[in-house]
């Protein structure tokens, strides 16, 4: 069932844990994921191949709010997770109210961190940290022609 892989930190934390001691590599990416489209899933996808477990961090709907502006989310934090969790390449999702995903990082020290091409290397948040313990930041190249704000932009036109 796929909202089983949607978990708490304390839950992410054991089997994180489990998962290194197994010697499998953690990929750990996050964002708003308000309207899933194309580029989301390309960028998943890829992202999903740079280890053995895909770690996705949604933003809270508080958290979307004060990033986005009082508009959004267009879709609640539950639906955006349980959406991410039905992909077969995504093995967990978690929930997190605060602006950045600095304190989940920290805490599930991820082998690979990954962002699209639309964040530069060195405004990653939680690059340096996960530097510090060897792990590494992958940059995935954007998806052209495949964004949130176009597709808000194409659905105001109709309406």
């Amino acid at each position: 069932m796929a909202n089983s892989k949607i978990k708490s930190l304390s839950q992410l934390k054991k089997i994180t844990q489990q998962i290194k001691n197994r010697g499998k590599q953690i990929v750990f990416t996050n964002g708003c994921f308000d309207i899933i489209h194309v580029g989301h899933i390309k960028y998943l996808e890829k992202a999903a191949k740079y280890g053995d477990v895909l770690i996705i961090a949604v933003n809270s709907d508080k958290s979307v709010k004060t990033i986005k502006g009082k508009t959004r989310p267009f879709n609640k934090q539950l639906e955006r997770a349980y959406i991410l969790s039905a992909f077969s390449f995504v093995d967990y999702v978690i929930i997190f109210n605060e602006k950045t995903p600095h304190r989940l990082i920290k805490s599930l020290k991820p082998d690979v961190l990954v962002k699209g091409g639309d964040w530069p290397k060195s405004k990653i948040i939680g690059r340096s940290t996960v530097k510090k313990y060897g792990g590494k930041v992958i940059n995935i190249p954007f998806v052209k022609g495949f964004s949130t704000t176009k597709l808000i932009q194409r659905i105001r036109l109709i309406l």
